[in-house]
């Protein structure tokens, strides 16, 4: 038997082209190569019908199919599915059409909180294709890989029963439990949350990479250590998913200086992100795209983002933005962004900023008011230095934005707005 085997390897912050087919549609993703494919579903294809728990490995709640075989999609690095199948609860059916499966669990009221239920479905199906004439007296056992919290096995033991017992084929047929309904529709359209390379030079790509359903549990062996090859340059997309945002900002200033005077600073990128607290543009990459990070610190919290942004529209005072980045430990961020100049009173400017955010991941915790109070805060503080650089003042080179005093102001905003609160010398009014 031999050891594991070495294909290649890639900086911790490379960007690795890994392609899939999810729920029977292709899926392109560029990331690093430590993204689990737990992450990947949920927060670059927007699938988050795969629950993530314990993320390591025992509660059960991140079963997908990889191949057609059960995997623990937290354990997994999404690289190492380059070229797999992968199913996800998205894919077993849909609410005009649900597997049988599906329709029992409901029957047999197998759902509580539903928290377990994606991974009791796959783990279920697994079990019923690989074992279809499983004795029921042997379901607990066989079921025990998922974690139900709300002790619910007795149903979900008869709700899987029912199943094996309706679908049992003949003692020389093959098995007649239906596979996965929606795999044609449940079809991610483009990898919404990419990440970057900043390299530019080539790789040696080494071996081609091993698909993922050859080296599981029921393969045998050790397996490989995977890390499909790495790509020069890769094209830059951005799609804003169709939910609501996470937060919403329409923010207008007033600055002490005319139109004329900030339009240059609109004109600039490279100029206009020196404004921003804590950005920093890193590479030009052609056609108004560009490579950039940004640094926000708030409190004990410190995030880091790394992304690309894009002018999409571009006018004499006005410009739309859009941006994506990630934090490795934190999530995803995406937004739209929209400056746009109004000549106010002849020698002032209003500044009007209206940005649309869209969140993923642990940042997204923040929950969307104090998502918006941070984007308040940091718009107060982009427009103070777009009046510094009209004045002629160049922007500081970029530090974090943020810290304590952010944060400070906004609690003692959130303070002014209770109710009860009257600040000191109105009492008695």
């Amino acid at each position: 038997m031999t050891g594991p085997r070495e294909v290649a390897r890639t900086d911790p912050g490379d960007a690795v082209i890994t392609r899939l087919t999810v729920n029977g549609a292709p899926a392109e993703l560029a990331l690093p190569a430590r993204v689990t494919l737990a992450d990947a579903l949920r927060d670059r294809l927007g699938l988050t019908g795969t629950h993530v728990g314990c993320e390591h490995g025992v509660c059960g709640m991140c079963t997908v199919l990889v191949d057609g075989t059960a995997v623990r999609s937290c354990l997994m690095f999404a690289c190492q599915a380059d070229g797999a199948d992968i199913t996800t609860v998205e894919g077993l059916g849909t609410p005009a059409r649900l597997h049988p499966l599906q329709e029992s669990f409901g029957r047999h009221h197998a759902l509580q909180c539903g928290f377990c239920t994606p991974g009791f479905l796959l783990s279920a199906y697994d079990l019923l294709k690989h074992d279809p004439r499983v004795r029921p007296q042997d379901l607990p056992a066989e079921l025990s890989g998922v974690i139900c919290r709300c002790t619910g096995y007795r149903n979900i033991v008869a709700a899987v029963a029912a199943v094996a017992d309706g679908y049992r084929p003949a003692a020389d047929g093959p098995p007649r439990l239906p596979p996965p309904l929606n795999r044609a529709q449940a079809s991610p359209s483009a990898p919404r949350f990419p990440s970057f390379s900043s390299r530019t030079e080539s790789a040696d790509p080494g071996p081609p990479p091993v698909s993922a359903g050859t080296a599981g549990p029921r393969a045998g062996g050790h397996p490989a250590r995977i890390t499909p090859r790495i790509t020069p340059r890769i094209t830059p997309r951005i799609t804003l998913p169709p939910a609501d945002p996470t937060a919403v900002v329409d923010l207008t200033r007033l600055l002490p200086v005319p139109p004329e005077a900030v339009a240059p600073i609109l004109a600039d990128v490279r100029r206009l992100a020196r404004c921003l607290p804590g950005a920093e543009l890193t590479a030009e990459l052609g056609d108004d795209w560009y490579e950039g990070r940004a640094r926000v610190t708030l409190g004990p919290v410190r995030l880091s983002f790394t992304g690309v942004a894009h002018v999409a529209e571009r006018g004499q005072r006005r410009i739309r933005v859009l941006a994506q980045g990630g934090d490795p430990a934190s999530g995803q961020a995406q937004a739209e962004i929209t400056l746009a100049l109004a000549e106010d009173g002849g020698r002032a400017t209003a500044l009007t900023a209206s940005a649309r955010l869209y969140l993923t991941g642990r940042i997204a915790g923040f929950g969307r008011s104090l998502s918006g109070d941070v984007a308040a805060q940091l718009f107060g503080e982009f427009a103070a230095a777009i009046e510094r650089a009209a004045a002629g003042q160049e922007p500081a080179a970029a530090r974090p934005a943020g810290g304590l005093r952010l944060l400070a102001r906004i609690l003692a905003r959130r303070v002014r707005a209770l109710p009860w609160f009257r600040p000191r010398g109105e009492a008695g009014r």
